[in-house]
C-alpha cells in the first residue's frame, strides 16, 4: 500500500517538478495537502526527499522552492545522458533492441504535435530513451537513469518552447537513432545519440 509520503513524492515529481512554468515557485504545503487529501506531515517528508535530490530548495520561513535548471546542470544532464545512452545502444546491438516498442513510441510522438502537447510529447520522448536504457539489462543503471526523469522532462519542454520546429527536429533525430539501432550499426547509433543531445543542449543554452 502506498504511503502518504510516497503519494506526495510521486505527485510532486511527476506533475509539479516537470512543469517548466513553475521554476522558482514556492510550494504551499497546505495547498498540496488539500489537493492530495493528506496531512502536511507526508507533504513535508516528500519535500525533504526532493531537497536531498536537489530538486527543491528549503528556504527558512518561506518553504520549499523549485530549483531552476542552471546552464551547468543542463550541460551535466546532457553529458550524463550521453554516457548512459551510448552505453545502452552498444549493449543492445546486435539483436537486443526492442524495435517494435521504440517504433510504437516514435509513432506516439508523431501524433503529439503542437505546443498544447509539449509535456506529453516530452514524456514519450523520455520513454523512448528509457526503453533503450532498460533493454541494456543493467538494473542499477536503469534506476539511476529513471531518477533523471523530472529534469529531463522539464528541460525537454523548455527546449520545445525555445525553438520553433523543435518537435519535428526531435522526431527526425529519434528516427535516425532507431534506424541505426535497427541496422545494428553501433557507430551510427553513437553519432545519432550525440547529435540529438548536442542539438538539445544548444537549444536550451541559447534560450
Amino acid at each position: 500500500m502506498t504511503s502518504g509520503r510516497e503519494k506526495a513524492y510521486a505527485y510532486l515529481k511527476e506533475n509539479v517538478l516537470t512543469d517548466p512554468d513553475r521554476q522558482d515557485e514556492f510550494l504551499s504545503e497546505q495547498e498540496l495537502a488539500d489537493r492530495l487529501g493528506l496531512s502536511r506531515t507526508p507533504i513535508r517528508e516528500a519535500l525533504l526527499l526532493l531537497a536531498a535530490e536537489d530538486l527543491v530548495r528549503l528556504v527558512p520561513r518561506r518553504g520549499a522552492q523549485i530549483v531552476p535548471l542552471s546552464g551547468r546542470e543542463i550541460t551535466e544532464l546532457m553529458e550524463l545522458r550521453g554516457i548512459v545512452e551510448r552505453y545502452a545502444a552498444e549493449r543492445i546491438i546486435p539483436g537486443r533492441a526492442p524495435l517494435a516498442e521504440l517504433t510504437e513510441l516514435l509513432d506516439r510522438q508523431r501524433a503529439l504535435s503542437g505546443p498544447e502537447h509539449a509535456k506529453e510529447f516530452i514524456a514519450v520522448d523520455h520513454l523512448f530513451h528509457a526503453t533503450m536504457v532498460a533493454a541494456a539489462g543493467n538494473t542499477l543503471l536503469n534506476r539511476h537513469y529513471d531518477g533523471l526523469r523530472s529534469r529531463q522532462i522539464r528541460a525537454g519542454v523548455v527546449a520545445l518552447y525555445n525553438q520553433h520546429g523543435r518537435q519535428q527536429a526531435v522526431l527526425t533525430e529519434h528516427q535516425a537513432i532507431l534506424e541505426a539501432v535497427a541496422a545494428d550499426d553501433r557507430q551510427a547509433a553513437r553519432t545519432a545519440i550525440d547529435g540529438h543531445l548536442e542539438t538539445t543542449l544548444k537549444v536550451l543554452l541559447a534560450g
